[in-house]
């Protein structure tokens, strides 16, 4: 059995990851903003937390095995660039000893090696949200501990259950997609089992 705690545990993501981790029998410290606002499986320690803040995140790494961030901020009045880049200097500076972070497609490279949000036909009201994560991604680059970033290789599924098995795609796809639980499944098994490290994994429905 292993520690895991899981921020932005209220989420589509967050929610099927602590349910997965749950499943296994892993002790699971979920962390979410207003615990009155959601509900754990048995056995789940819910709890609030704010991942950008660094003392608030350090004292719940402390002890865990892995952690495992689906934290997202999106929408009116908010600010995604200062959310991700905080959000990962927090989660680095705990130095965990393993970290999994939920990405987005939008900087998974295509098949031929060009990143899809510098495509010339990508959505330009998407962008800034992209280069948001983008500026995340790049504080875990820069940091020296056992990070990895996950996105699907297209979108989710959001309909879609649980099947049990998901793949390691090569490239990012838009046309691909996998259900948040399938996700959850990859993500409980990169934090537990770290086969790949300081990389942006793309994870495709199989």
């Amino acid at each position: 059995m292993s520690r895991i705690v899981v921020f932005g545990a209220g989420g589509r993501a967050g929610r099927q990851v602590v349910a997965e981790a749950s499943r296994r029998g892993h002790e699971v410290t979920a962390v979410v903003r207003d615990p009155s606002q959601h509900a754990a499986p048995d056995g789940v320690e819910l709890v609030a937390g704010d991942v950008t803040d660094p003392a608030a995140v350090a004292a719940l790494v402390k002890g865990q095995d892995a952690v495992i961030s689906a934290a997202a901020v999106y929408g009116e009045g908010t600010d995604p660039h200062a959310f991700f880049t905080e959000s990962a200097r927090a989660l680095v500076a705990a130095e965990p000893a393993r970290l999994v972070v939920v990405g987005i497609a939008s900087l998974a490279a295509d098949a031929s090696g060009q990143v899809w949000m510098d495509t010339p036909g990508f959505p330009a009201e998407f962008r800034p949200f992209s280069a948001a994560h983008a500026a995340g991604l790049a504080v875990l680059r820069d940091s020296d501990v056992d990070w990895l970033y996950v996105s699907p290789a297209g979108d989710f599924d959001h309909t879609g259950g649980r099947t049990g098995a998901y793949r390691v795609a090569a490239h990012g796809d838009p046309a691909n997609r996998i259900s948040y639980a399938d996700f959850g499944i990859a993500l409980v098994d990169e934090a537990l089992n770290g086969r790949h490290q300081r990389q942006h994994l793309v994870i495709s429905g199989a």
